[in-house]
């Protein structure tokens, strides 16, 4: 087997993947509480394939219902390598229409109400997200997404809102404004929690609309929900084209992110709350021992 091992978290409309060879699941308990289904495992061309449904299969929960924590501790537990994030989106560029697909390399945060930390009182750490995805992964998943026979833009800003409900149009004119390119609910604290655990991420963003701060346009979920289908198809293409297409050797991230939490503690050993240095096993046991 390959040294990687591809986490995928699928979001609105990809609930399973195809191709997956010799396939399992999985149930992990995590310290964090349950993360939103059980874990499918397989294998694709050789490459170890851990995917998670991110609302959970049948799609009983909404963003702010994802328990994003237990999701990416699972997902650490299983011993992933790399997380590649699939998820739908509302574009915010006229030159992103719906069914292209965006590899966003930056994010802006508008969620309020999730737990957005594995860290917290008894155990600081501070990580740096200046550049929150994987270039690598990035740049891997987009040649894939082409080979599916996808329109692909590489570079982008998400923007995170809370939801459930779209954007106003003030709001979509707003993130528009600020040079967003698309806009979504589920990539927050997702992104930030996976760079705490150490592990590569990218985001493949899935445009099913326009959002609503074109003049006249407003959101219409039947027809979002037809892009979807044709979305989730190319994706699952796209999964198995990029699970091909892995080199045979593993190197470590060029970003160095297998080593975000080298310099991240600091709180001191003597002051760390027992209680929550246990939660943190497999999160950051590496460098809290």
């Amino acid at each position: 087997m390959s040294a990687w091992t591809l986490g995928v978290i699928g979001g609105s409309g990809l609930y399973e993947i195809n191709g997956l060879e010799n396939v399992r699941e999985e149930r992990i308990e995590t310290p964090w509480g349950d993360p939103s289904d059980a874990l499918i495992r397989g294998e694709i061309g050789g490459v170890s394939l851990v995917f998670l449904p991110r609302h959970g299969r049948g799609h009983p929960l909404p963003p702010s219902g994802v328990n994003y924590r237990a999701n990416i501790d699972a997902l650490k537990r299983a011993g992933v390598t790399d997380i590649l994030s699939i998820s739908a989106c509302g574009s915010l560029k006229e030159e992103l229409p719906p069914g292209a697909f965006l590899l966003v390399d930056q994010f802006v945060d508008r969620t309020i109400n999730r737990e957005k930390s594995f860290f917290g009182p008894g155990c600081v750490g501070h990580v740096s997200v200046s550049d929150p995805v994987c270039a690598r992964l990035s740049g891997f998943a987009a040649a894939a997404a082409r080979k599916a026979g996808a329109d692909v833009t590489e570079g982008g800003t998400y923007l995170a809102m809370e939801g459930p409900q779209f954007s106003t149009r003030a709001e979509s004119r707003l993130h528009k404004s600020w040079g967003c390119s698309v806009v979504g609910m589920t990539n927050m604290p997702e992104a930030k929690l996976a760079r705490e655990a150490e592990i590569p991420y990218a985001s493949l963003c899935m445009v099913t609309d326009y959002d609503c701060w074109r003049d006249g346009d407003d959101l219409d979920v039947s027809e979002i929900l037809a892009i979807l289908k044709g979305n989730a198809d190319k994706a699952k293409s796209t999964i198995r084209h990029l699970a091909e297409s892995l080199p045979e050797t593993r190197e470590a991230s060029p970003q160095g992110i297998e080593r975000a939490l080298d310099f991240a503690i600091l709180t001191a050993a003597d002051a760390r709350d027992p209680a929550l240095v246990a939660k943190l096993d497999a999160v950051a046991g590496r460098v809290l021992g």
